[in-house]
């Protein structure tokens, strides 16, 4: 089987990335903080700290949505909903339609910022929802609006 060919939206790297920015934030503030209390900002474990932090948060903000956008991945077909996603651990979804319970849209406030929606379809499987992360908005639209119509011509027991 071949992999799923649609990637999320191109703005999916900067949702992906403010996210992991806004993870970052109390860290720094944190160091902030104690930086100011300790009084002593240019000491070896300020600097050591310091350092290790922004390492990481630019790997986090700056090369795993990169990574993430490579790997996900999604298609609909009249059979299935195929997902791929992950970056450091990966997951491939295929989801019969005839086990399709719902489908759904959801934007949080980045997404919304960026015009992106998530769709969520709800299947009768054990491993949870397969979720499309990170579409331009019309795009989730649509993608409902045809797996609304696929589930709806397709027999199934959905259980």
């Amino acid at each position: 089987m071949t992999d799923p060919r649609w990637h999320p939206s191109p703005r999916a790297r900067l949702l992906w990335a403010l996210g992991a920015g806004l993870l970052w934030l109390p860290v720094f503030v944190a160091q902030i903080v104690w930086a100011v209390f300790d009084s002593t900002w240019t000491t070896w474990p300020h600097v050591v700290a310091l350092v290790t932090s922004l390492a990481l948060a630019v790997v986090h903000i700056v090369i795993v949505p990169l990574w993430r956008y490579r790997v996900h991945r999604w298609e609909i077909s009249d059979t299935a909903v195929y997902t791929r996603t992950g970056w450091l651990s990966q997951e491939r979804r295929i989801a019969p339609i005839s086990r399709v319970q719902t489908v759904d849209t959801e934007r949080g406030p980045l997404d919304r910022l960026l015009g992106l929606a998530t769709v969520t379809v709800t299947t009768a499987s054990s491993a949870g929802a397969v979720k499309i992360t990170a579409l331009d908005q019309n795009v989730a639209n649509e993608t409902v609006s045809r797996l609304t119509d696929i589930a709806g011509r397709t027999v199934g027991d959905a259980t």
